[in-house]
């Protein structure tokens, strides 16, 4: 879903009668619903149970799809696209119910293979996109994908058994209603300052707006007694540097997203571009989204042996080291596919190792919202990435005839800003405190105190 549009971003305005600005709002509504869901769902997850909250949510993705595929202006594609957006909370609450139900010996592997497909989704569906839409309607990539998605929800009725595991208390609307509002202004700030100017009164405006909705909301958290992110779990040393990792981890991955499909497309006369379509630059992006998925169970040995910390720093490390090669390696579309496979190998290590970490310091009836809080970290490391790579290579530029395009210098500092993040990632890993479990389910054993806590409201 997040990269289904990605080829038709140049036919939008025509398809939806729109301006460029206007049809951007197809990609900015996606990534503004999945951010504020996520949290929203894996809480709801924890109260209600996870499975309905997930059928639900795919639901919605039905629902959106076709909302789309029918769409003829820009207002109920704007709406469907939401809609789809919303169905990101479908992974923190997988994984959870994964740790609830699984025997404990297949819960590590289980784990590192579905937070992978973070990354593979959008990998394998961009190639896939570009094929379908240059061969075909638009309007089929939306039919597809609610055929798809109505297959997963047969499949989770009919197999994915529910969780008897609960949190206590209710719903908090208005820390929803905070949260929802806050991230909206900043994420609008984001992705669309560059558009509006980063100095402009909105830009600035909506950042200030996000600094005091967030402030109070974060006040109100600590007050209510059944909040919808508890900040003091959160404040744990194990779970704050752990998401501070995966604002970087989600910073790096999104610039090899947004970066080596340009180069792979740019035309040959700049004398670095490689001209390629669309589609075949997706298909030369294609394998590092089938090594990601490869990697996960790698990952998921590693932290049976050495803990997720270990994980995390070995992704994290061999995606800083990924984008120091991409800068030698963008010689042919050969080369470039290899640097987007050491970096995939490092985000599919990185994002496995993840879901260990926050699981293993959060009581057993908070996994799934605070899962979910985990993925708003890495969307909003993604967006940070499209503002700030944007921004980059629309001043760092080359004219070759009527055509201005990002210059060879400005992706290679795109690659050392990659670079520098993931090396940062490490150090903030190399905080996060070293525990290593023995038991074989990749989970930190500094889950004593959660456990302790679960056991005590079991024997109760």
């Amino acid at each position: 879903m997040q990269t289904l549009v990605i080829p038709l971003i140049p036919s939008l305005p025509a398809i939806l009668r729109t301006d460029a600005s206007g049809a951007s709002w197809v990609i900015t509504v996606t990534l503004l619903a999945a951010a504020v869901i996520m949290p929203v769902s894996g809480r709801l997850g924890d109260l209600y149970g996870k499975r309905r909250v997930l059928l639900v949510s795919v639901a919605v993705l039905v629902a959106g799809s076709v909302v789309a595929a029918l769409a003829s202006s820009l207002v109920p594609m704007v709406v469907g696209r939401g809609l789809q957006g919303c169905a990101m909370g479908v992974i923190p609450l997988g994984i959870s119910i994964m740790r609830d139900i699984l025997p404990a010996e297949r819960v590590g592997t289980a784990i590192a293979t579905m937070s992978a497909t973070l990354g593979v989704g959008g990998a394998i569906g961009l190639p896939l996109s570009a094929v379908v839409a240059e061969s075909s309607s638009w309007r089929v990539l939306f039919w597809l994908s609610a055929a798809l998605a109505a297959v997963c929800l047969t499949l989770l009725w009919t197999v994915v058994p529910g969780s008897s595991v609960r949190a206590s208390g209710r719903f908090d609307v208005l820390g929803a209603l905070g949260l929802g509002a806050g991230l909206v202004c900043l994420l609008l700030a984001i992705t669309k300052g560059g558009t509006w100017g980063w100095g402009s009164a909105t830009t600035l405006g909506l950042f200030a707006a996000a600094v005091v909705v967030l402030a109070v909301w974060g006040v109100h958290q600590l007050r209510v007694r059944h909040p919808l992110v508890d900040l003091r779990v959160s404040a744990r040393r194990p779970v704050l540097f752990t998401n501070l990792a995966s604002v970087l981890v989600g910073f790096s991955m999104y610039s090899m997203s947004l970066v080596l499909p340009q180069l792979l497309q740019a035309p040959a006369a700049t004398g670095y571009g490689l001209g390629q379509s669309m589609a075949a630059a997706g298909l030369w992006m294609a394998p590092g989204g089938l090594v990601m998925m490869a990697l996960s169970p790698v990952s998921a040995r590693i932290t049976r042996r050495h803990g997720p910390r270990t994980s995390l720093v070995v992704g994290t490390s061999i995606i800083a080291i990924g984008y120091l090669l991409s800068t030698l390696l963008l010689h042919s579309a050969f080369e470039i596919m290899v640097a987007g496979i050491v970096v995939s190998s490092g985000v599919g290590i990185a994002y496995a190792a993840m879901p260990g970490l926050i699981m293993g310091s959060v009581p057993l009836r908070e996994t799934a919202s605070a899962n979910g809080l985990n993925s708003l970290a890495r969307s909003v490391g993604t967006s940070v990435s499209s503002a700030v790579v944007a921004t980059l290579l629309a001043h760092m530029t080359v004219t070759v005839g009527s055509l201005t395009v990002p210059s060879l210098t400005g992706f290679r500092v795109a690659f050392l800003i990659a670079a520098g993040a993931a090396a940062v990632g490490v150090l903030v890993t190399l905080l996060v405190p070293r525990v290593r479990d023995g038991s074989g389910d990749g989970l930190d054993d500094v889950t004593a105190a959660p456990v302790a806590e679960d056991r005590r409201e079991l024997q109760v």
